[in-house]
């Protein structure tokens, strides 16, 4: 069977020439324009192939509907979010499937403030996009198209957070991969204002993927010995929209992407304290480094919009999700791989090695599994049905139901959340070691079994 077009309240995604074809991109567009208030939409995409087949339909629905529309060609994520923010327009669209293999794509779409949208501005675009056809309706007028170049804005944006004096005497080698993406055309101007030595992979924003896209150990074993061999000082590796970021050492030992929000978090805490925001599938780590400064870090549901919404709630100063994901309200209300670079990149030049900064953080370790969700008695979700019998197996936690069940006891938590997509619940456990992270799922294995 084919797979299926996936619609969430923050944009869409699927496989391209299957699911997702020029027309239901440009129908999902003329949607989400019909929720946003007058003005100019902007539009950018990553480096992948069919990006411009997509991006056209999507133009051509929104300039017919009425709409300028104001187009970043290739532009990082948050790049295009700053777009938004700065042209003070109605919305955006990114062409972009993120992590996802090159076969795929997809919309994200942004508010006029420039961020994702909110559950129930997302929720009123799906409900549109899912209605019955009614026929197309034009415009009073055709709009038009613009090309504009948010790229210095967001480059300036990052600069401002940072010591770039600093940065630029210390001469940092660094070995980036951009995977094929639209990281590069954000990364190569910050990194030659920052005084950077550049070694780089995948720069071409062309969508040939040499590699699983996805950011994890898994996918870059090629890859993380060349850093060494490049005797760089840290290895950056972006995803293809460079909305997430993962770190390497100089030898070439992969941090993750959990590390990069604690070191981003660790940067900005010690020169502005105040509150911190994550989502609860995020390390503790981080949490950890906020007591450090006698800071709160406060906790959402998964997902970038939640984090944002928590942000501006608290007044967070940084914030962000363990995907790598780093969020500075100052740069933008993105995830964003070229602030969460050049956060890392100040503490570099304050005289420490990227080792030396692992070695600082928290040491803690995540083990992530997924497990099959036992039939649903009519009318229950599967994961109510296991949630008591997960609670009894570990007795000595505290329960929390903000999203899926959380458990947290003394140096661990376990997070069980049930997919969207497909019958399985997810499994999230850290401890001080992997045996402990490893005994947490199976204990919690054993519980959604024992049914």
């Amino acid at each position: 069977m084919s797979e299926p077009l996936i619609v969430s309240v923050s944009g869409l995604r699927g496989v391209v020439g299957a699911a997702l074809t020029p027309p239901v991109a440009a129908r999902y567009a003329a949607a989400f324009a019909a929720t946003l208030p007058p003005g100019p939409i902007v539009v950018g995409r990553d480096g992948r192939e069919h990006g411009p087949l997509l991006l056209d339909a999507i133009v051509a629905a929104l300039v017919a509907g009425g709409r300028d529309v104001l187009d970043c060609g290739i532009a990082a994520t948050p790049t295009v979010g700053i777009a938004v923010a700065d042209a003070g327009a109605a919305g955006g669209i990114q062409v972009s499937a993120s992590h996802n293999p090159a076969r795929y794509n997809g919309m994200k779409l942004f508010s006029p403030a420039g961020r994702v949208l909110t559950a129930a501005a997302g929720a009123a675009v799906r409900e549109r996009f899912e209605a019955p056809e009614d026929g197309a309706v034009a415009g009073p007028s055709r709009g038009g198209r613009r090309a504009i170049d948010a790229t210095d804005s967001h480059v300036a944006r990052v600069l401002d957070r940072v010591d770039v004096a600093a940065i630029r005497r210390r001469g940092v080698r660094v070995w980036i991969d951009c995977c094929h993406g639209a990281g590069s055309r954000v990364a190569v101007p910050l990194l030659a204002a920052l005084g950077c030595t550049v070694v780089m992979e995948g720069g071409e924003p062309d969508g040939r993927f040499t590699h699983p896209p996805e950011p994890v150990a898994a996918n870059l074993a090629a890859l993380l010995p060349r850093i060494a061999a490049a005797n760089a000082d840290v290895g950056f590796i972006l995803d293809p929209d460079a909305d997430r970021l993962a770190i390497a050492d100089a030898s070439g030992r992969w941090l993750g992407e959990e590390a990069t929000l604690a070191l981003a978090v660790e940067t900005v805490l010690a020169r502005t304290p105040g509150p911190v925001v994550v989502n609860c599938s995020t390390s503790a780590m981080t949490a950890a480094i906020a007591a450090r400064h006698g800071v709160p870090c406060l906790t959402t549901p998964v997902g970038e919009a939640n984090v944002v919404a928590g942000m501006l709630d608290a007044g967070a100063v940084i914030g962000g999700e363990g995907n790598g994901g780093v969020i500075d309200p100052r740069v933008v209300l993105v995830r964003d791989a070229a602030v969460g670079m050049a956060l890392v990149l100040e503490r570099i030049a304050a005289g420490v090695t990227v080792a030396q900064l692992a070695a600082g953080l928290p040491q803690l370790v995540m083990v992530k599994e997924t497990v099959d969700l036992p039939a649903a008695p009519a009318g229950q979700h599967g994961l109510a049905t296991v949630a008591e019998r997960l609670v009894a197996a570990f007795p000595e936690s505290r329960a929390s139901r903000l999203d899926g069940l959380r458990l947290d006891w003394d140096g661990g938590w376990l997070l069980v959340r049930a997919s969207n997509t497909e019958p399985i619940v997810r499994l999230v456990a850290e401890a001080a070691s992997v045996t402990a992270a490893a005994d947490a799922i199976a204990r919690a294995r054993h519980a959604i079994a024992d049914g």
